[in-house]
């Protein structure tokens, strides 16, 4: 094919979007077709809504420590950024998050905001992909301590997720990301051959990160703290479904939640559908029926609880239209 033939660039992104679109589509049709439509719809309707209110405030507590997060690893590089700054810059990062087709929108948003202020995108960036990494570890952490507490809890039927894999991966995080943190002289020279390619732009580059992982090596308390912050984060975000749930009248054990919600979590992280949708509520019905809860409740607590997520989602469009004007 000669290069006149090859599809331009917006041309195969429009064609990613389609194929995620119709992967999402074909999901829910799927899960929509196993259920009885008119029973789902009569537990939206019972929802609690004094319960979806609590849902919305502990979706607001997670976002702020979040950001309380991002604030201390910034803090650790001697990056000051103001507290309002990062507020703003992570409500309009979820925006993005929940209303363009990937899910890295909102990181390069967080990025640019840092960016002036760290005096350098490299610095920006690593923050942020450290504090996506210490948020994977707490994720996985509490779905192995979830799947823990279901193994050994009165209820019947084998586990749909056994512990032993998921210790095993947070054992493999850990043991990935000690050498990174501790040994950063040892990733240049990793990360070395790729200066053929362009020696003095990558070279640059690769400097920089290893001092930043050097500076968040020497500095191993806010690492900690980062960390424990991650594990509260992900651990919050299960109460905000466990509140979901309760608002729906769910009969859902707290610690099936714990793993089911970080399972779909890195699900719905597959750049194969539209933010997720279809993905993650496949994910809660192979879950939830393995529990012996019906389809109808997997698909309620999802789809309400992405509902909620994208509401609150919303007052980052405001905060993105207010910069726009200003």
């Amino acid at each position: 094919m000669s290069e006149e033939q090859l599809p331009s660039a917006p041309s195969r992104r429009y064609a990613a979007i389609g194929v995620k679109i119709a992967v999402s589509a074909a999901l829910l049709a799927l899960l929509f077709s196993r259920i009885d439509v008119d029973r789902l719809w009569a537990g939206a309707r019972n929802a609690s809504l004094s319960w979806l209110a609590i849902a919305l405030l502990l979706y607001f507590a997670n976002v702020l420590a979040g950001i309380w997060r991002w604030w201390l690893l910034l803090d650790a590089q001697d990056v000051r950024v103001a507290p309002r700054t990062l507020f703003d810059s992570m409500l309009v990062a979820l925006f993005f998050n929940n209303f363009l087709p990937s899910n890295i929108g909102g990181d390069v948003i967080r990025i640019r905001d840092t960016a002036q202020a760290a005096g350098s995108k490299t610095l920006a960036t690593t923050v942020v992909l450290v504090d996506r990494a210490l948020g994977l570890m707490g994720l996985v952490l509490v779905a192995a301590s979830g799947a823990t507490i279901a193994a050994g809890s009165l209820r019947h039927g084998p586990t749909p997720i056994w512990p032993v894999w998921l210790w095993a991966g947070f054992l493999i995080c850990a043991a990935t990301a000690a050498p990174v943190l501790l040994a950063p002289s040892g990733v240049g020279r990793l990360l070395q051959p790729l200066t053929v390619l362009h020696p003095e732009w990558i070279g640059d580059r690769i400097e920089k990160l290893t001092m930043v992982l050097a500076r968040f090596r020497d500095r191993p308390s806010a690492l900690v703290i980062c960390f424990c912050s991650a594990v509260f984060v992900q651990a919050l975000g299960v109460v905000f479904y466990v509140a979901v749930a309760y608002a729906l009248r769910v009969n859902v054990a707290p610690w099936d939640l714990a793993v089911i919600v970080p399972a779909a979590t890195v699900a719905q992280m597959m750049p194969v559908s539209v933010n997720g949708f279809g993905v993650r509520e496949a994910t809660f019905s192979f879950y939830f029926t393995r529990v012996g809860l019906p389809i109808e409740s997997a698909l309620l607590v999802s789809l309400v609880a992405a509902g909620l997520t994208m509401l609150f989602s919303l007052t980052g469009a405001a905060v993105y239209i207010s910069r726009r004007h200003s």
